[in-house]
């Protein structure tokens, strides 16, 4: 194989010799990988070889050695360690070799690949060498060998965990980046590579962070890079120094003012890249200490050892003026440009996070600043005075804000159909959102909108729904928190009255013929299904209307014309919102007796519709439909079973789903719906069902965040079908044990024990939906011989003190089932076991509302089976 032709046709304009190119590759990889890997790496060594060919020479021999996919990525690694040791070494020497060439590609993509690989062999304790034969080459001459040695290293630094490098060679790693970075280095692009490998190496350097003389020095290398000639340094260095704030909150102390004069310098003066970073250091500042706060809960006195330094609330004197600043450097036509970032909206973001940390005192700082701004004729000075405003709503207390919005509300509503600049309309109807957001509903004591004003709100908002779609999307969010902030008010909403010509509007704004942009059409649906799902018993007849109207709109999307896949993408995203809204209006109507029954002359021409979804085939599409399917399993009932000898196949498909698990999640779900609605009437369904849950649960391609839901869905069928389960138990049970024992002996970090924790609640729910399955059975004994595994879980779980609150309500409810179920079997086990008295003992004096009624039932059911 002739591979400098192959790589070359692999990237030819002419699609047949591409096709023909990468099927040749392909099929040289199946047949001997040794030899295709040392081909590869041959030709990214050969100076002789055209970069084109070099650069896709690594890239196909990096993807041979990584894969975003986690199942194929430990595939590779295997694949790779079990490759011949001698090929693997020619492998290296070549890729170390690459690093001195005077091609940059060449270079680059050998410091990519050989992170890889060093990501693969570190681990397992091989070419212990590397870090060494690297860092002499930092030495060296000339300086791109130098640059791509400095890149290498923060590759492998991003690439391996801090703890397979040992302390001796992080320390001649970072001295050897430091170096690099030092004013002495006279080539940029050295200097450029090592700025940026600190960077990753930074998570390797908390030793040297606990040192106060290495700390002070790395510290002072960083502050010099920011002031670099080189824009590319100075904004490098400001991404260390972003990391360094999240990494080492605590060390920050001592260079804080520094770093305040340095951002300060940075934000005024330098160019956008940069001054981007410097906001980006107190935005990530205002991050940790809101986590911080949130943490401790805020009732602690001032010397406690809470590890909050109030940086941002020293700071806020200097910091609010540079940041308002910042506001009035908008850019002319951002409010167009969904996907713009710049210093303007960086510097109200993080407005938004200081608000957040620091609560009423950024107010008095913010409020002069709005007052003289915003009439100006200039619009920057408007839109950046609404726009400070928008951003200062949520943090400080209602007590402290309401009296501005009500002296700022007239004048927004105003501005919203009349400034002339869309910009500062775009921003304004943002604000109002915020407004309704935070500070309208149940839970704030002084309404800002009373039926005075309520009436020219809703016109203002309806009327911007025909401004330019930016503007229009921003009003449909705002008319959004204004419904859910009526959610409870009780039989009668101040909305009603404009209820119809609300629905109207929203219609009306899903057929604009630029609904596609600024996801105006997305807003429009989202919208209308917030104010149906708001609305009150008056407005059912109004919402009842709906139904035939959205039927016509999804029977439209579905008659059969040969689409574009463009045009496909785009029917499959509007089914999916008249799904969404359907399922919405099913919930409602079906929630209330008088309405259920009016609705219910439409469920078979709304399943029918569902149906003909499926067939389209679109996975985005199948999520919706599945879950406005549950939702009219839930409104039917048993009547549901007509539907399912032509639904269950769709069912099937949702279940075999593995690539896109959200789908499998959600028809997990609507399985569980299903049996409620269903009861016996499910059985001539369950052995398919059963089969594939038992498969998925056994297969490892499929996320494991769909695992949790299958068990609870367990549960659900035993509860719907009774002593019928007995055919399953054996198999659920044996499932169920080894996932129970997986999760009592797992430490982890905070995500994983959030794992733990749902897992832990699923299995519970399928004991607690079996035991109750059982109950008054004649083949209640069947589930003895499992009550002792049970009850060592319950103990498991008790002693590790991790679960969080809804595993513990679950939890003592399953002791109750357990006792109510088996009565008298259960009770010398349960006096035999070792924690239940103290869980529940724990749980009966409970704060949670929740947990205490499930314990007191408990203690019911087991003093009954303890007497019996």
């Amino acid at each position: 194989m002739e591979v400098t032709q192959v790589l070359l046709n692999a990237q030819s304009i002419d699609g047949a010799v591409r096709k023909n190119a990468e099927e040749s590759l392909k099929h040289f990889q199946e047949q001997n990988l040794t030899v295709f890997l040392l081909l590869l790496s041959g030709e990214l060594v050969s100076e002789e070889k055209p970069v084109e060919t070099r650069k896709l020479a690594g890239l196909i021999l990096k993807n041979a050695l990584d894969a975003k996919d986690q199942q194929r990525k430990v595939e590779l690694v295997q694949r790779w360690l079990s490759l011949d040791g001698n090929a693997k070494s020619q492998i290296k020497a070549g890729l170390l070799k690459t690093l001195s060439s005077p091609v940059s590609d060449a270079r680059s993509t050998a410091s990519q690949v050989i992170a890889k690989v060093a990501g693969i062999e570190l681990p397992h304790k091989q070419w212990p060498e590397l870090v060494g034969s690297l860092l002499s080459n930092v030495h060296q001459l000339p300086a791109h060998a130098k640059q791509a040695t400095l890149e290498t290293l923060g590759y492998l630094c991003e690439e391996v965990s801090p703890d397979v490098i040992d302390q001796d060679q992080v320390n001649k790693i970072l001295t050897a980046v430091v170096q690099g970075m030092s004013a002495s280095e006279g080539n940029i692009d050295v200097r450029l590579a090592a700025t940026r490998a600190l960077y990753n190496a930074l998570g390797f350097a908390q030793a040297n962070f606990s040192n106060d003389m290495e700390r002070d020095y790395l510290m002072r290398v960083v502050c010099e890079a920011t002031l670099s000639p080189e824009v590319r340094i100075r904004q490098a260095a400001f991404e260390c120094l972003v990391s360094i704030s999240s990494t080492y909150y605590e060390k920050l102390a001592p260079y804080i003012q520094d770093i305040f004069n340095i951002t300060a310098k940075a934000v005024r003066e330098d160019e956008e890249p940069v001054a981007l970073q410097a906001i980006e250091f107190w935005s990530s500042i205002c991050d940790e200490e809101i986590d911080i706060l949130e943490e401790y809960g805020g009732d602690f006195t001032g010397d406690s050892d809470i590890p909050c330094f109030y940086f941002i609330k020293q700071a806020i004197p200097a910091l609010v003026p540079m940041l308002l600043e910042t506001l009035l450097k908008q850019e002319e036509d951002q409010d167009q440009d969904e996907g713009a970032w710049n210093i303007a909206m960086a510097g109200g973001t993080c407005l938004g996070l200081v608000a957040r940390t620091v609560g009423d005192d950024i107010v008095p700082l913010v409020v002069p600043f709005i007052e003289e701004n915003v009439t100006k004729p200039d619009w920057r000075q408007r839109e950046a005075a609404t726009y400070a405003f928008g951003s200062i709503l949520e943090g400080p207390s209602p007590a402290k804000l309401i009296p501005l919005v009500n002296v700022a509300l007239n004048f927004m509503l105003s501005a919203l159909t009349k400034d002339p600049n869309s910009h500062v309309k775009d921003t304004t109807a943002w604000t109002l959102g915020r407004i309704f957001e935070f500070l309208h509903g149940s839970a704030v004591d002084s309404p800002i909108i009373t039926q005075a004003n309520c009436q020219q709100i809703v016109a203002v908002l309806l009327q911007s729904m025909k401004d330019t779609p930016n503007v229009a999307e921003k009003a449909c969010g705002a008319l959004y928190f204004l419904a859910q902030g009526y959610e409870e008010v009780g039989p009668s909403s101040p909305l009603t009255p404009f209820f119809q010509e609300i629905v109207q509007s929203l219609l009306t704004v899903t057929h604009r013929e630029d609904a596609r942009e600024s996801r105006l059409r997305t807003a429009a649906y989202e919208t209308l299904n917030e104010v149906v799902r708001c609305s009150t018993d008056e407005t059912a007849p109004l919402v009842l209307q709906l139904v035939p109207v959205i039927i016509m709109e999804l029977h439209n999307t579905v008659e059969g014309q040969k689409l574009s896949s463009d045009e496909r993408e785009k029917q499959s995203e509007l089914q999916g919102l008249l799904c969404g809204c359907l399922q919405v209006i099913i919930q409602k109507l079906g929630s209330s007796e008088s309405t259920k029954y009016l609705f219910l002359q439409y469920a078979d021409q709304i399943m029918g519709l569902f149906l003909s979804v499926f067939a389209c085939r679109s996975a985005t599409v199948h999520e919706e439909a599945m879950l406005a399917i549950g939702a009219l399993a839930y409104a039917t009932g048993p009547d549901f079973a007509k539907y399912m000898p032509e639904f269950y196949r769709y069912l099937e498909m949702g279940l075999q789903n593995f690539e896109e698990y959200q789908v499998c999640a959600v028809t997990v779900g609507v399985v569980g719906d299903i049996c409620r609605a269903l009861e016996e009437k499910v059985v001539p369904y369950c052995d398919g069902i059963m089969t594939q849950l038992l498969k998925n649960l056994s297969s490892n391609q499929l996320h494991r965040s769909v695992k949790p839901p299958i068990f609870s869905c367990f549960g659900d069928i035993a509860l719907a079908v009774g002593e019928y389960f007995e055919k399953y138990l054996m198999w659920a049970m044996s499932a169920l044990q080894s996932a129970a024992e997986l999760s009592t002996h797992t430490t982890g970090d905070d995500e994983l024990i959030e794992y733990i924790n749902t897992l832990r609640n699923g299995i519970l729910e399928a004991y607690s939906g079996i035991f109750q399955g059982f109950k008054n059975s004649p083949k209640t004994q069947l589930l003895i011989p499992y009550a002792p595994h049970i009850l060592q879980f319950l103990d498991g779980i008790y002693m590790e003190k991790d679960m969080d609150d809804v595993v513990m309500k679950t939890a003592i409810g399953v002791l109750g089932d357990l006792a109510d179920t088996l009565g008298s079997h259960a009770a010398s086990l349960i006096q035999q076991s070792v924690s239940s008295k103290d869980f529940l003992n724990e749980c009966l004096s409970s704060e949670d509302v929740m947990i205490k009624e499930s314990a007191e039932w408990a203690k019911l059911a087991i003093s009954r089976a303890i007497s019996v």
